[in-house]
């Protein structure tokens, strides 16, 4: 990336831009003149997961160059394919300038950041007005040895818990579930008791992917006191899977399946294929985001325009008790790679870059479109117009989300619809039943090196169990695979870290 004079196309983007040019220090400063042309703008590269069938196009893109005075190269990703992409690019050096990571993956990269492989970002962030308003706390989750690497997208603790058909549940004179018991008979009798009124069998109970974190296996699991990735027993850190509730929950999870009670092939079944089953009427549990009630809602009601939804967080498990599983604040972590990223001019120049994204205008053109066209403003929240045509053009930009909207001033989503407001009403709820991982802030290399192996190791052998391929035997002995392989190292340097 060269470092190059900017050019601002936007009257009314260059005034905003002017203000906080001004506001940055003089390194940060993204140079002068108005009749620059296109080529000599700076290009930021960029690789992400494409969460949407189609890779949008380019006309919310082309704006946010013109508001910033950037040329972004991005390489869409299918998110089923995103990891191993990213592990491609890591191996073999070719990296693009800005990665993206889930906060579960930060563990696979400790080793090449102590190697010196990504900029330490944080004594420059007091340079710029917006990005040093960043939320202490969260950066803290997401430091490394005490140092800042990354910008963080901002997320709520939990949003996890229950969408399920309520059209189904009144006909058959069920409630919202409350525990684990009674969530096991609602996906039997969707099942089972012709919740659709239409004669025929054609209805499961739980839709589910191929994803133990953000499908439905780790949230049920939460249900039934499982620990949080790692847990603390006795004052010893332990892997969740050695925990006696991880073995509750995958039996319940095989009873789900051997009944028929979910779909079958869930190990194999895409996000995509997942919801589709929901708001095609195949199935009538979904367990995840309570955040995708409403999108889900407006596809359902185009085929079924007499669709009714409902969202539920509280489950208690067999103990009584309710918890939940977190996250540390934040989705994603933004890296630079010094292999792409060659200079420090270069660092300031992409910082600059974020810097304008959390300002208002640019961040609400980035992740709503243009006001008119793609959303409206009402009580100062955005409602999509279009949902179609705002998921095609707008949607796959959330990669320029950073921050949250008390931090960037972007707006917040306007909804009318009841359950979604209730799912954000949940969502607080949420936070007062937390299950934390004690491990954000502790370290182990050798964890850090085998992470992508040592979790392969258990999630091959979680879905084997949940299949009937494997038994409880075979899974202890999964369990001392994964010790063999580095676990156990792994458990000594984190009961290590923890003890200091």
């Amino acid at each position: 990336m060269k470092r190059m004079k900017t050019k601002f196309f936007s009257l009314f983007f260059l005034v905003l831009l002017v203000l906080v040019s001004c506001s940055n220090n003089e390194s940060a400063s993204s140079g002068e003149g108005d009749n620059t042309d296109n080529e000599d703008r700076p290009t930021i590269h960029f690789m992400t997961n494409l969460l949407t069938p189609n890779v949008p196009n380019d006309k919310i893109l082309t704006k946010v160059e013109e508001a910033t005075g950037y040329n972004l190269e991005i390489d869409w990703v299918p998110d089923n394919n995103y990891n191993e992409r990213l592990n491609t690019a890591f191996a073999t050096n070719s990296l693009p300038d800005v990665v993206g990571i889930g906060f579960q993956q930060i563990d696979q990269f400790k080793e090449a950041i102590r190697d010196g492989q990504f900029w330490e970002i944080g004594p420059y962030l007091e340079d710029y007005e917006n990005l040093s308003k960043l939320k202490d706390e969260i950066i803290d989750n997401s430091k490394i040895d005490g140092k800042v690497y990354g910008l963080y997208q901002g997320r709520p603790l939990s949003r996890s818990g229950i969408i399920y058909r309520k059209d189904w549940a009144d006909n058959l004179g069920l409630s919202a579930p409350t525990t684990t018991e009674e969530f096991f008979e609602m996906a039997k009798a969707f099942t089972e008791d012709d919740p659709d009124g239409n004669g025929e069998d054609d209805t499961i109970g739980l839709t589910d992917r191929s994803d133990l974190i953000y499908g439905s296996f780790k949230t049920i699991a939460s249900w039934f006191g499982t620990p949080n990735y790692w847990g603390v027993k006795e004052d010893e850190i332990l892997p969740q899977f050695t925990f006696p509730e991880y073995m509750d929950t995958m039996n319940f999870m095989k009873a789900l399946r051997d009944n028929g009670y979910m779909n079958k092939d869930f190990p194999v079944t895409s996000k995509e294929d997942q919801t589709e089953m929901f708001k095609n009427g195949t199935a009538g549990l979904y367990v995840g985001s309570m955040s995708d009630v409403k999108s889900m809602y407006e596809d359902a009601s185009k085929i079924n325009p007499d669709v009714e939804y409902d969202v539920q967080n509280y489950v208690e498990g067999p103990d009584g008790e309710y918890g939940v599983w977190s996250i540390p604040g934040y989705g994603s972590l933004m890296l630079f790679p010094k292999s792409s990223v060659e200079s420090e001019e270069e660092l300031k120049d992409i910082l600059t870059f974020y810097d304008y994204l959390m300002t208002p205008e640019v961040a609400n053109l980035a992740l709503w479109g243009e006001e008119g066209m793609h959303y409206e403003l009402i009580d100062g929240q955005a409602k999509v117009i279009d949902q179609d045509k705002y998921d095609a053009e707008v949607r796959p930009y959330k990669i320029f989300e950073i921050g949250e909207p008390e931090t960037s001033g972007k707006y917040e989503g306007y909804n009318d619809y009841e359950p979604a407001l209730k799912a954000k009403e949940l969502e607080k709820d949420n936070e007062n039943y937390l299950i934390e991982n004690p491990t954000v802030t502790l370290d182990s290399e050798t964890y850090a090196a085998k992470a992508g192996e040592l979790d392969q190791i258990m999630t091959d052998a979680t879905y084997q169990y949940i299949l009937g391929d494997m038994d409880e035997e075979g899974f202890e002995a999964a369990i001392g695979k994964w010790k063999e392989a580095g676990g156990q190292e792994a458990l000594q340097e984190f009961n290590e870290s923890y003890q200091k």
